[in-house]
Formats: structure tokens, sequence, C-alpha cells
């Protein structure tokens, strides 16, 4: 059996996070992935690598960004966003339902956090590709957003993994840690499926929700949600929250929720890092109809930041579960990368209805009757500004759209055929503002910590873009230092 000081499960963002942490206190740390070298990173080698980050103008940016080029500087718009803004926006998203103490901590230390971050290696820069669109001259950023991770998410993993292995924390792949238990020393015993066994005096737990667990996704997200692609790694399948909860944890949050988004109909059932961007996100700019050839949602009741994490439910709920996202060039040429890889399921015609007669399986009549009725509907007088929520909407509509309508009527016109991908699940284990796993009595199990997607605490109903890589920087960091100088 091999002893170490600090052990962390899993290899995504926080699980990296927390090792470096713990490594820079001093212990000698462990990290233990249960994929092989080339599908490390968990979910967060499948994200974009954006980061919602609290800061107070330019110069907080130029911390994180110190290669800002003075022309980016004058050329764009970055405003601020407060850290009351990053607070309020995620507790009204949650309905007020997450743990307040842990979003401050989160929203409190992410700037902190991610210049530490920058010392590790990871460099961030503006998200002009995603999240700026160019308005009288400036780029202007939307939803809370600004930075990103120079090289996605893949980006960033790499950048952490080549300072875990500079600073010595020891990786072991193809290694599943299947039964976690303390001994009569306070030791936690670790018992891998290749007959493999570890102990350590503190363990952080950071392997991710379950919603690549088919069974465990319809038990507790319900029926159909078998039939979900999944969007991120093949092996969050919630092994550490069914050990944490054999080892006494409590279970918390909102276990039947999840972020999950409209995917390209044709995207491989399991998610695939050679297969990235299979997402489609920016269902505001257009109209989507489902089978029948109605629209389902308001898709602009706001920007997508902050309502795409609830399109994968939606669209699952509809006939097939699947549905259209349609364009014109009002704005086409808006939509970011994701719309325009090889493997995305598309159709273009010249006319509406040329359109729709390549839309298979879609009702026909009824879908031309729905975007004719639309497009009468749009408030013409209103200014269209993809950049604010810019109260461009339709009027008389059953289902309207609340900003960004643009009339379907600029050939020629584009078509994406979307289902459900699901991202990860909401629910999980409770943790402290020290990222203590908590028991039912609301007390800390010693030497246990978790980060990243299997807490609990601070997603429910909906989500903000970005929040999930900055919880599990602020959270991993807090992690690994607890677990670390806890050992002494």
């Amino acid at each position: 059996m091999q002893p170490y000081d600090v052990i962390v499960l899993g290899s995504g963002n926080a699980g990296l996070c927390a090792a470096l942490s713990a490594r820079e206190q001093g212990a000698r740390v462990a990290l233990l992935e249960r994929a092989p070298r080339e599908q490390r990173g968990g979910n967060s080698a499948h994200t974009g690598g954006a980061f919602r980050v609290a800061y107070r103008g330019i110069e907080d940016l130029r911390c994180l960004m110190p290669d800002l080029l003075e022309s980016e500087i004058q050329n764009s718009d970055f405003g601020a966003y407060t850290q009351d803004d990053f607070f309020g926006e995620l507790a009204s998203m949650s309905q007020y339902r997450t743990d307040p103490q842990v979003l401050d901590t989160v929203v409190t230390k992410s700037l902190d956090t991610l210049q530490w971050m920058t010392g590790k290696g990871v460099r961030f820069m503006p998200i002009y590709g995603r999240q700026a669109f160019k308005v009288d001259g400036k780029f202007r950023f939307w939803g809370g957003l600004t930075i990103e991770v120079s090289g996605g998410g893949l980006g960033l993993v790499d950048a952490l993994f080549r300072r875990v292995e500079k600073d010595g924390v020891e990786v072991f792949y193809d290694c599943r840690t299947q039964r976690i238990s303390r001994d009569p020393d306070g030791l936690w015993q670790l018992h891998c499926a290749d007959g493999r066994q570890f102990c350590a005096r503190a363990l952080v737990l950071a392997t991710g929700g379950f919603h690549a667990n088919l069974q465990w996704r319809t038990q507790y997200l319900g029926p159909g949600w078998d039939l979900a692609k999944v969007r991120g790694s093949r092996y969050n399948t919630g092994d550490g929250i069914r050990m944490a909860l054999d080892a006494g944890a409590v279970a918390h949050g909102n276990w039947s929720g999840c972020h999950a988004v409209f995917y390209d109909v044709n995207a491989p059932q399991m998610g695939d890092l050679n297969c990235l961007n299979q997402q489609k996100n920016y269902f505001h700019l257009g109209v989507v109809v489902n089978s029948d050839g109605k629209r389902f949602i308001d898709e602009g009741q706001d920007f997508r930041n902050y309502t795409y994490s609830s399109m994968g439910a939606k669209v699952m709920a509809q006939p097939g579960g699947v549905a259209w996202q349609i364009f014109d060039q009002h704005s086409h040429e808006l939509l970011p990368d994701e719309y325009r890889g090889r493997q995305v399921t598309r159709i273009q015609s010249a006319t509406l209805q040329g359109l729709i007669e390549q839309m298979e399986g879609v009702n026909g009549p009824a879908a031309l009757h729905t975007l004719e009725t639309y497009n009468a509907a749009v408030q013409l007088d209103v200014p269209f500004n993809p950049a604010i929520r810019d109260g461009r909407s339709t009027q008389g509509l059953e289902v309207p759209k609340s900003n960004w309508a643009n009339p379907l009527n600029r050939p020629p016109f584009v078509a994406y055929a979307v289902t459900c991908g699901i991202t990860f699940t909401f629910g999980g284990l409770k943790v402290s503002s020290q990222a203590q796993v908590l028991d039912e009595e609301d007390q800390p199990i010693d030497g246990l910590y978790a980060a990243g997607e299997l807490v609990g605490n601070l997603y429910y109903v909906k989500y903000a873009g970005g929040a999930g890589l900055t919880s599990g920087s602020v959270l991993g960091r807090i992690a690994g230092a607890e677990a670390a100088t806890g050992r002494r």
C-alpha cells in the first residue's frame, strides 16, 4: 500500500487545482485518474474554457491577462462584473437555494484564484470569439463573461498538468477507485479496481457528477434521460459521490436537475475529445421549432449564458427529442465556430419553403405557418443589438421572443438539427466553505474534501456559463490547502 499525505481523485480542473495547492503546502500528493492518459482532464477538457470572475475594471483584468494589447483595450468595452453582480445572478438563478456561504467564497475568491492559476502556467485571454459583438466600433462583452483560457478546456488541462508534473505530483492513470474507508489510525484507505491500494491522511474528491451513469440519470433525473447524449466525459459516473455517501456523507442539492444543452443530433453518443464543439448554444439569435413545426421556447428570454443549460431538458420533452434551430442572414454570420465544424448537421435553402422541405420529420405546413406568423410579429421599430438585452421582441404570439427578434427574410436560410446533450448533474455532496465534506449532522468528515461538479451546494434549476470552472478552481485550491495543512 502506497502512503501519501494527500490523495486527489479526478484530473479535471478542480482536481488539478487541488493537487497543485496541496503540493504548494509541501504535502506528498498523488493524483488518481480513472481514465487513460489520452482521456485525462474530466469534463474540463470538454469545455470551451470560459471563466466567470468578479472584477472592477480593466486593471483587474490586466492582472489575469498581462499580455493584453493596448489596441485590444482601446477597441473593447470590458466594463465591470462586480462581486454583487456575480453573487446576485447565481443566487437568483438558483431561486435562492444556493448555499450563500459557499457561493460567497467562490465569488470573493474568484479573482485571486485565477491570478494564482496564471502563476501555475494558465494563460487567460479575452473571449472575443464567443462572448463579444462589435457594436459602434467596439467589442462589447455580454452575459457576464469576458475571459477564457487559451486553447479552451484542453489548453487549461494541459497547462495545469505541465505544472503538476513539474511540481512532482505523482499521477496514476487507468486507476478507478472503487471503495474508500478509514482505518483506526484515521488514514483513508483507497481500494482500486485493478487491486492497487493507497492510503493518505486526507482525501480530495473531484470525480465529477453522474451524467455518464445511465441508470442514475433515469433514477434521479427522470424518464427519458437514458436517451440523452453525453456531452462531457464518459468517466463521470458518480463514483466519488457513491463512495462519499458510503463513508457517511449526506446527499445534497438538486439531484433531479442538470446542465443539458442543445446538441447536434448526429453527435457521438458519448463525449469525444476528437469531436468537440457539438453544442449549439446561439439559439437566441434565431428561431427554434420542434417536429410538430411549433416554437416551444422564448429564444430571447435572456442571454444564452443564463438559459442554455436548460435547453436540453426542453428539447428532450419534444416529439422525438429533436428540434431545429433556424437562422437567416440577419444573424448567421454572428454564430461562432460550433456552427461551422465538419460534423455539423446543417441544411440551407434560398427559401423558407425549401428549407422546411429538407427538415426531416417536421410537419412542413405547420412549420411554415409558425415562421410566417413569427415574422409578422417582430417589432421592427426596435433596433437590433446582440450585445445588450435589446427589447426587440415579438407581439401577440403565444410563445414570445423577448429579445433579438429578427424576421426570417434574408436568404439564404440555414437550419441545424439538435437534440439533448447532458453536460453535468447538479446533485452531489454537501461541503462547507472550506471544501470539507459534511455528514448528516452538518459536521465535517475528518480528512475528506470535495470540489468540482460533485459539490451539491451551488446549482439549482439554472446555471450561469463559466461558473463551473471558476467554482472548481476556487474550491479545489481551498480543498488542497486544507487537506495538506490538516495533515500536520
